[in-house]
Protein backbone atom coordinates (compact mmCIF):
# COMPACT_ATOMS: atom_id res chain seq x y z
CA UNK A 1 0.00 0.00 0.00
CA UNK A 2 1.00 3.40 0.11
CA UNK A 3 2.96 5.20 2.70
CA UNK A 4 -0.10 6.26 4.97
CA UNK A 5 -2.54 5.34 2.47
CA UNK A 6 -2.20 8.67 1.54
CA UNK A 7 -2.16 8.16 -2.21
CA UNK A 8 -4.35 6.79 -4.57
CA UNK A 9 -1.14 5.47 -7.04
CA UNK A 10 -0.32 1.72 -4.88
CA UNK A 11 3.47 2.23 -5.44
CA UNK A 12 6.06 2.53 -2.23
CA UNK A 13 9.19 3.71 -2.84
CA UNK A 14 10.20 1.96 0.44
CA UNK A 15 8.71 -1.86 -0.05
CA UNK A 16 7.95 -2.09 -3.84
CA UNK A 17 5.01 -1.86 -5.96
CA UNK A 18 2.36 -4.91 -6.14
CA UNK A 19 2.27 -5.94 -9.99
CA UNK A 20 -1.65 -4.90 -11.70
CA UNK A 21 -2.94 -8.12 -12.98
CA UNK A 22 -4.60 -6.11 -15.84
CA UNK A 23 -1.67 -4.42 -16.69
CA UNK A 24 1.53 -5.05 -15.64
CA UNK A 25 3.43 -2.00 -16.94
CA UNK A 26 0.73 0.23 -14.95
CA UNK A 27 -0.01 1.32 -11.11
CA UNK A 28 -2.25 -0.50 -9.36
CA UNK A 29 -3.90 2.32 -7.84
CA UNK A 30 -4.24 2.68 -3.98
CA UNK A 31 -3.81 3.33 -1.21
CA UNK A 32 -5.22 -0.49 -0.79
CA UNK A 33 -3.15 -1.54 -3.72
CA UNK A 34 -2.18 -5.10 -2.17
CA UNK A 35 -6.00 -5.83 -1.74
CA UNK A 36 -7.13 -4.96 -4.78
CA UNK A 37 -4.33 -7.00 -6.66
CA UNK A 38 -5.07 -9.80 -4.12
CA UNK A 39 -8.38 -9.74 -5.60
CA UNK A 40 -7.59 -9.05 -8.83
CA UNK A 41 -5.20 -11.84 -9.45
CA UNK A 42 -7.79 -14.47 -8.11
CA UNK A 43 -5.61 -14.95 -5.05
CA UNK A 44 -8.96 -14.41 -2.61
CA UNK A 45 -12.26 -13.90 -3.63
CA UNK A 46 -12.59 -10.66 -1.87
CA UNK A 47 -10.38 -8.76 0.53
CA UNK A 48 -10.84 -5.33 2.70
CA UNK A 49 -9.49 -2.11 2.13
CA UNK A 50 -9.86 1.80 3.52
CA UNK A 51 -11.21 4.66 1.62
CA UNK A 52 -10.44 8.08 2.79
CA UNK A 53 -10.07 9.91 -0.46
CA UNK A 54 -10.34 7.10 -3.07
CA UNK A 55 -8.07 4.16 -1.95
CA UNK A 56 -11.10 1.49 -2.92
CA UNK A 57 -12.82 2.86 -5.90
CA UNK A 58 -9.39 3.87 -7.72
CA UNK A 59 -7.47 0.70 -7.31
CA UNK A 60 -10.72 -1.67 -8.64
CA UNK A 61 -11.13 0.49 -10.92
CA UNK A 62 -7.82 0.02 -12.31
CA UNK A 63 -7.33 -3.48 -11.71
CA UNK A 64 -10.33 -4.38 -13.16
CA UNK A 65 -12.78 -5.75 -10.21
CA UNK A 66 -15.49 -4.69 -8.13
CA UNK A 67 -14.63 -1.87 -5.38
CA UNK A 68 -17.45 -0.72 -3.01
CA UNK A 69 -16.98 2.62 -0.55
CA UNK A 70 -19.74 2.18 1.92
CA UNK A 71 -21.20 5.01 3.73
CA UNK A 72 -19.43 6.91 6.06
CA UNK A 73 -19.91 5.10 9.21
CA UNK A 74 -22.02 2.11 7.78
CA UNK A 75 -18.52 -0.35 9.05
CA UNK A 76 -17.65 -0.26 11.41
CA UNK A 77 -13.80 0.97 11.81
CA UNK A 78 -12.73 -0.50 14.97
CA UNK A 79 -9.00 -1.38 15.10
CA UNK A 80 -8.32 1.20 12.40
CA UNK A 81 -6.09 3.83 12.69
CA UNK A 82 -7.52 7.18 11.55
CA UNK A 83 -6.46 8.84 8.77
CA UNK A 84 -9.08 11.35 8.71
CA UNK A 85 -12.62 10.63 10.47
CA UNK A 86 -14.40 12.45 8.56
CA UNK A 87 -13.91 10.66 5.36
CA UNK A 88 -12.46 7.56 6.90
CA UNK A 89 -14.63 4.32 5.31
CA UNK A 90 -13.57 0.64 5.77
CA UNK A 91 -14.72 -0.74 1.80
CA UNK A 92 -14.14 -3.93 0.17
CA UNK A 93 -13.34 -5.65 -3.43
CA UNK A 94 -14.46 -8.64 -5.16
CA UNK A 95 -14.66 -9.69 -8.88
CA UNK A 96 -17.85 -11.10 -8.78
CA UNK A 97 -21.05 -8.99 -7.52
CA UNK A 98 -22.63 -11.35 -5.94
CA UNK A 99 -19.59 -11.83 -3.59
CA UNK A 100 -19.32 -8.51 -3.25
CA UNK A 101 -23.24 -7.92 -1.65
CA UNK A 102 -22.36 -10.90 0.57
CA UNK A 103 -19.50 -9.32 2.07
CA UNK A 104 -21.77 -6.46 2.35
CA UNK A 105 -24.55 -8.07 3.77
CA UNK A 106 -21.84 -9.57 6.65
CA UNK A 107 -20.27 -6.03 7.44
CA UNK A 108 -22.49 -3.04 6.85
CA UNK A 109 -24.25 -2.03 10.36
CA UNK A 110 -27.90 -0.94 8.51
CA UNK A 111 -31.15 -2.47 8.67
CA UNK A 112 -32.31 -4.98 6.28
CA UNK A 113 -35.01 -3.23 3.91
CA UNK A 114 -36.39 -4.43 1.36
CA UNK A 115 -34.96 -2.57 -1.71
CA UNK A 116 -37.46 -1.45 -4.20
CA UNK A 117 -38.07 -2.89 -7.97
CA UNK A 118 -36.35 -0.09 -9.91
CA UNK A 119 -34.45 2.92 -9.25
CA UNK A 120 -36.37 5.93 -9.63
CA UNK A 121 -33.71 7.97 -11.60
CA UNK A 122 -30.26 7.34 -13.18
CA UNK A 123 -28.72 10.13 -12.86
CA UNK A 124 -26.08 10.72 -15.71
CA UNK A 125 -23.44 13.33 -14.76
CA UNK A 126 -22.60 14.67 -18.17
CA UNK A 127 -20.12 17.72 -16.94
CA UNK A 128 -18.09 14.38 -15.15
CA UNK A 129 -17.41 12.47 -18.11
CA UNK A 130 -16.03 15.42 -19.92
CA UNK A 131 -12.95 14.72 -17.09
CA UNK A 132 -12.52 11.39 -18.64
CA UNK A 133 -10.05 11.18 -21.45
CA UNK A 134 -12.14 8.05 -22.40
CA UNK A 135 -14.91 8.59 -25.10
CA UNK A 136 -18.12 9.28 -23.21
CA UNK A 137 -20.01 6.18 -25.33
CA UNK A 138 -17.38 3.81 -24.46
CA UNK A 139 -18.07 4.70 -20.30
CA UNK A 140 -21.46 4.79 -20.52
CA UNK A 141 -23.31 2.49 -23.40
CA UNK A 142 -22.98 -0.66 -21.67
CA UNK A 143 -24.34 0.12 -18.93
CA UNK A 144 -26.70 2.87 -20.26
CA UNK A 145 -28.06 -0.32 -22.33
CA UNK A 146 -28.42 -2.61 -19.79
CA UNK A 147 -30.27 0.02 -17.68
CA UNK A 148 -32.89 0.23 -20.35
CA UNK A 149 -33.18 -3.49 -20.82
CA UNK A 150 -34.49 -3.69 -17.38
CA UNK A 151 -35.89 -0.82 -16.42
CA UNK A 152 -36.69 1.28 -19.66
CA UNK A 153 -35.36 4.43 -20.59
CA UNK A 154 -37.28 6.66 -18.79
CA UNK A 155 -34.85 6.34 -15.72
CA UNK A 156 -32.11 8.09 -17.28
CA UNK A 157 -32.01 11.35 -16.43
CA UNK A 158 -28.90 13.82 -17.47
CA UNK A 159 -27.76 16.55 -15.17
CA UNK A 160 -25.11 19.04 -15.32
CA UNK A 161 -23.66 18.32 -11.73
CA UNK A 162 -21.38 21.39 -11.79
CA UNK A 163 -24.23 23.91 -11.67
CA UNK A 164 -26.05 21.99 -9.20
CA UNK A 165 -23.84 21.69 -7.09
CA UNK A 166 -22.22 25.26 -7.10
CA UNK A 167 -25.81 26.65 -6.80
CA UNK A 168 -26.57 24.40 -3.47
CA UNK A 169 -23.23 24.21 -1.74
CA UNK A 170 -22.47 27.86 -1.17
CA UNK A 171 -19.41 27.64 1.03
CA UNK A 172 -17.62 26.43 -2.02
CA UNK A 173 -16.85 29.48 -3.02
CA UNK A 174 -14.12 29.51 -0.64
CA UNK A 175 -12.38 26.84 -2.70
CA UNK A 176 -12.55 28.80 -5.71
CA UNK A 177 -11.67 31.29 -7.80
CA UNK A 178 -13.42 33.22 -11.06
CA UNK A 179 -11.11 31.93 -13.10
CA UNK A 180 -11.18 28.23 -12.09
CA UNK A 181 -14.78 27.52 -11.65
CA UNK A 182 -13.99 24.20 -12.87
CA UNK A 183 -12.42 22.79 -10.52
CA UNK A 184 -15.77 22.62 -8.32
CA UNK A 185 -15.09 19.31 -6.91
CA UNK A 186 -11.45 19.74 -6.02
CA UNK A 187 -12.28 20.66 -2.43
CA UNK A 188 -9.51 19.72 0.05
CA UNK A 189 -11.46 16.92 1.89
CA UNK A 190 -7.88 14.95 3.45
CA UNK A 191 -6.84 18.52 4.83
CA UNK A 192 -7.97 17.22 8.24
CA UNK A 193 -4.77 14.81 9.07
CA UNK A 194 -6.23 12.40 12.20
CA UNK A 195 -4.44 13.12 15.61
CA UNK A 196 -2.85 10.06 14.88
CA UNK A 197 -1.13 10.93 11.98
CA UNK A 198 -0.15 14.34 13.06
CA UNK A 199 1.55 12.15 16.38
CA UNK A 200 3.39 9.61 13.50
CA UNK A 201 4.87 13.32 11.65
CA UNK A 202 5.95 14.92 15.06
CA UNK A 203 7.51 12.07 16.77
CA UNK A 204 8.98 9.57 14.11
CA UNK A 205 9.11 12.51 11.23
CA UNK A 206 9.10 9.33 8.82
CA UNK A 207 11.22 9.46 5.41
CA UNK A 208 8.32 9.77 3.44
CA UNK A 209 8.30 9.27 -0.98
CA UNK A 210 7.73 12.36 -3.58
CA UNK A 211 4.23 14.06 -3.86
CA UNK A 212 3.24 12.32 -0.37
CA UNK A 213 5.42 14.31 1.68
CA UNK A 214 4.51 17.71 0.21
CA UNK A 215 0.91 16.34 0.84
CA UNK A 216 1.26 16.01 4.53
CA UNK A 217 3.02 19.18 5.15
CA UNK A 218 0.33 21.29 3.37
CA UNK A 219 -2.42 19.25 5.21
CA UNK A 220 -0.27 19.66 8.70
CA UNK A 221 -0.40 23.85 7.78
CA UNK A 222 -4.27 23.95 7.62
CA UNK A 223 -5.93 26.36 9.42
CA UNK A 224 -8.56 25.87 11.29
CA UNK A 225 -11.02 28.09 9.33
CA UNK A 226 -10.28 26.12 6.15
CA UNK A 227 -10.79 22.45 8.13
CA UNK A 228 -14.41 24.55 9.31
CA UNK A 229 -14.82 25.42 5.64
CA UNK A 230 -14.85 21.78 4.82
CA UNK A 231 -16.92 20.69 7.56
CA UNK A 232 -19.91 23.36 5.96
CA UNK A 233 -19.29 21.72 2.21
CA UNK A 234 -19.81 18.40 3.54
CA UNK A 235 -23.30 19.07 5.18
CA UNK A 236 -24.32 21.03 2.44
CA UNK A 237 -22.94 18.61 -0.22
CA UNK A 238 -24.64 15.68 1.06
CA UNK A 239 -28.09 17.80 2.03
CA UNK A 240 -27.78 18.58 -2.34
CA UNK A 241 -27.47 15.35 -3.34
CA UNK A 242 -29.81 13.76 -1.01
CA UNK A 243 -32.58 15.98 -2.27
CA UNK A 244 -30.86 14.92 -5.87
CA UNK A 245 -30.93 11.58 -5.90
CA UNK A 246 -33.74 11.39 -3.04
CA UNK A 247 -34.20 7.78 -1.51
CA UNK A 248 -33.38 5.38 -4.59
CA UNK A 249 -31.82 7.75 -7.51
CA UNK A 250 -28.50 6.84 -8.42
CA UNK A 251 -25.88 9.15 -10.11
CA UNK A 252 -23.19 7.71 -12.40
CA UNK A 253 -19.86 9.18 -13.19
CA UNK A 254 -16.37 7.81 -14.19
CA UNK A 255 -14.66 6.10 -11.07
CA UNK A 256 -11.70 8.06 -12.27
CA UNK A 257 -10.61 10.50 -15.21
CA UNK A 258 -8.37 8.04 -17.17
CA UNK A 259 -7.00 4.40 -17.47
CA UNK A 260 -3.94 3.56 -14.85
CA UNK A 261 -1.03 5.36 -15.06
CA UNK A 262 2.38 3.91 -16.35
CA UNK A 263 4.73 2.99 -13.51
CA UNK A 264 7.30 5.42 -12.33
CA UNK A 265 5.62 8.62 -14.20
CA UNK A 266 6.56 11.22 -13.02
CA UNK A 267 5.54 13.53 -10.19
CA UNK A 268 4.30 16.48 -11.47
CA UNK A 269 2.14 14.74 -14.19
CA UNK A 270 0.71 12.58 -11.48
CA UNK A 271 -0.24 15.23 -9.02
CA UNK A 272 -2.19 16.05 -12.48
CA UNK A 273 -4.06 12.96 -12.68
CA UNK A 274 -4.59 12.91 -8.98
CA UNK A 275 -6.35 16.44 -8.95
CA UNK A 276 -8.90 15.96 -11.52
CA UNK A 277 -9.91 11.99 -10.30
CA UNK A 278 -10.33 13.80 -6.99
CA UNK A 279 -13.11 15.82 -8.85
CA UNK A 280 -14.45 12.45 -9.05
CA UNK A 281 -13.88 10.48 -5.64
CA UNK A 282 -14.76 13.56 -3.69
CA UNK A 283 -18.38 13.45 -4.71
CA UNK A 284 -19.09 10.37 -2.75
CA UNK A 285 -16.28 10.70 0.02
CA UNK A 286 -17.14 14.70 0.85
CA UNK A 287 -21.23 14.46 1.02
CA UNK A 288 -20.92 10.35 2.88
CA UNK A 289 -22.37 8.59 0.11
CA UNK A 290 -21.70 4.82 -1.00
CA UNK A 291 -20.07 4.47 -4.11
CA UNK A 292 -19.63 1.45 -6.34
CA UNK A 293 -17.06 1.15 -8.83
CA UNK A 294 -18.26 -1.52 -11.85
CA UNK A 295 -15.53 -3.10 -13.95
CA UNK A 296 -16.78 -2.44 -17.80
CA UNK A 297 -13.76 -4.81 -19.63
CA UNK A 298 -10.84 -3.42 -21.45
CA UNK A 299 -10.68 -0.41 -23.44
CA UNK A 300 -7.03 -0.08 -25.60
CA UNK A 301 -5.90 -3.22 -23.40
CA UNK A 302 -6.41 -1.03 -20.33
CA UNK A 303 -9.44 -2.02 -17.57
CA UNK A 304 -12.14 0.41 -17.79
CA UNK A 305 -15.20 1.54 -14.88
CA UNK A 306 -17.66 3.23 -14.16
CA UNK A 307 -19.79 4.07 -10.63
CA UNK A 308 -22.82 4.52 -9.20
CA UNK A 309 -23.23 6.85 -6.11
CA UNK A 310 -25.97 6.21 -3.97
CA UNK A 311 -27.58 8.70 -1.26
CA UNK A 312 -26.12 7.54 2.99
CA UNK A 313 -27.59 4.62 3.94
CA UNK A 314 -29.13 3.24 0.87
CA UNK A 315 -26.16 0.84 0.62
CA UNK A 316 -27.60 -2.29 0.65
CA UNK A 317 -30.29 -1.21 -2.71
CA UNK A 318 -26.60 -0.09 -4.44
CA UNK A 319 -25.39 -3.09 -3.71
CA UNK A 320 -28.89 -5.00 -5.19
CA UNK A 321 -28.57 -3.15 -8.19
CA UNK A 322 -25.01 -3.85 -9.34
CA UNK A 323 -26.52 -7.63 -8.77
CA UNK A 324 -29.24 -6.77 -11.03
CA UNK A 325 -27.70 -4.89 -13.63
CA UNK A 326 -24.84 -6.94 -14.21
CA UNK A 327 -26.05 -10.11 -16.07
CA UNK A 328 -26.98 -7.13 -18.57
CA UNK A 329 -23.66 -5.18 -18.64
CA UNK A 330 -21.83 -8.48 -18.60
CA UNK A 331 -23.55 -9.42 -22.11
CA UNK A 332 -22.80 -6.57 -23.59
CA UNK A 333 -18.89 -5.83 -22.67
CA UNK A 334 -18.29 -7.34 -26.26
CA UNK A 335 -19.70 -4.17 -27.90
CA UNK A 336 -17.15 -2.22 -26.26
CA UNK A 337 -14.36 -0.56 -29.16
CA UNK A 338 -11.22 -1.84 -28.20
CA UNK A 339 -8.44 0.65 -30.44
CA UNK A 340 -5.41 -0.23 -30.92
CA UNK A 341 -3.25 2.41 -28.88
Amino acid sequence: MDEMAYSINGENIHYGTPRNPCAPDRVPGGSSSGSAVAVGAKLVDFSLGTDTGGSVRVPASYCGIFGFRPSHGAVSESGVIPMSQSFDTVGWFARDPMILSRVGGVILQLPDVAPPIRPTSIIIAEDCFQLSSTPFDVVTGTVIKAVEKLYGGDVLKPEILGDYVKTNVPSLKHFMSKDNTDQIYNIPSLAALSSAMRLLQSAVKPDLGPGISERVSDALRTTGENIDICYSIKRELHDALSALLGDFGVLMIPTVPGPPPKLQTNTSDLEIFRARAFSLLSIAGVSGFCQVSIPLGMYNNLPLSISLVARHGADKFLLHLVESLYDSIEDRKQHIIEHKL
